[in-house]
């Protein structure tokens, strides 16, 4: 078979893969942020969720605004230039290595999803400056040993590397066992790296009534947790200035204008 053949192959296996009858988390997110990736089924319930607390909107528009911030904070002050990011998500503006490659263009991403919506659109997160290099692992969260091994060969693990984990970890519903992923995951990586996480909270009844809704849904569950809980992430590490806030607060831009208080927390932690 042609390698063309073989591609085409691949690809219609990956679409078999991709149920358009349920709501979808990375579909619905798109939704969310103007994005054009999702299905009826995904906007029905977007727009019920709307009705149920609006606020959500600027929670996925807040969320995609900390991640460029976060990135260009430890490109620029913190000399990082390798990032692994589990749970990718569909690919929109401003992905993690377009926002590093633009202040280092040498900067090092690895993208890490087991979704096949996300696996058939993940070619637009492999498009690196010719300096540094992008990948893409179909791999799963709930397997931390095997995304850092396939990881490796991409990243450099005696440099530190930013571990990035957006809007993930409410779809593992046991918080203890999100913390243990979590720990696995950053005890692979050397000295100096970085953890970001974001995730929704459940920090207003809106919020509460909007989870329960996404989840009655069909949709796979996201668990919104409380702040005590996202700030348990970072146990062992150095947070960095300003520590677990709402996305909205976490070192934002004079240029920017004042945003919601939004139902969503995040922090930057450095491994010593």
């Amino acid at each position: 078979m042609s390698d063309t053949n073989s591609e085409l192959a691949a690809t219609a296996e990956i679409r078999a893969r991709i149920d358009t009858t349920t709501p979808h988390s990375a579909r619905f997110w798109n939704y969310f942020v103007g994005g054009k990736d999702n299905y009826e089924v995904d906007r029905e319930i977007g727009e019920q969720i709307k009705e149920i607390f609006p606020g959500l909107v600027d929670v996925a528009l807040t969320s995609r605004l900390f991640l460029g911030r976060a990135v260009r904070h430890l490109v620029a002050e913190h000399g990082i230039r390798q990032f692994l990011d589990v749970g990718t998500g569909l690919p929109t503006a401003d992905n993690t290595h377009e926002v590093a490659q633009r202040v280092a263009p040498d900067a090092r991403i690895v993208y890490v999803d087991n979704d096949p919506i996300v696996l058939a659109h993940a070619g637009a997160l492999l498009t690196s400056t010719p300096e540094g290099r992008t990948a893409y692992l179909d791999a799963d969260l709930y397997d931390p040993d095997a995304v850092l091994e396939a990881a490796a060969g991409t990243l450099d693990f005696s440099r530190p590397i930013a571990l990035i984990i957006l809007n993930t970890l409410g779809h593992v519903a046991e918080h203890d066992q999100a913390r243990d992923l979590v720990r696995r995951l950053v005890a692979g990586l050397p000295s100096g790296s970085h953890l970001v996480i974001s995730d929704s909270t459940a920090t207003s009844e809106g919020m509460i009534a909007a989870s329960n809704a996404y989840n009655a849904s069909g949709a796979t569950p996201y668990h919104v947790r409380s702040v005590e809980e996202i700030a348990g992430f970072f146990e062992g590490l150095d947070l960095l200035a300003p520590g677990v806030v709402r996305v909205t607060e976490w070192r934002p831009e004079a240029d920017t204008p004042s945003a919601p208080a939004v139902d969503a927390y995040c922090g930057v932690g450095r491994k010593p």
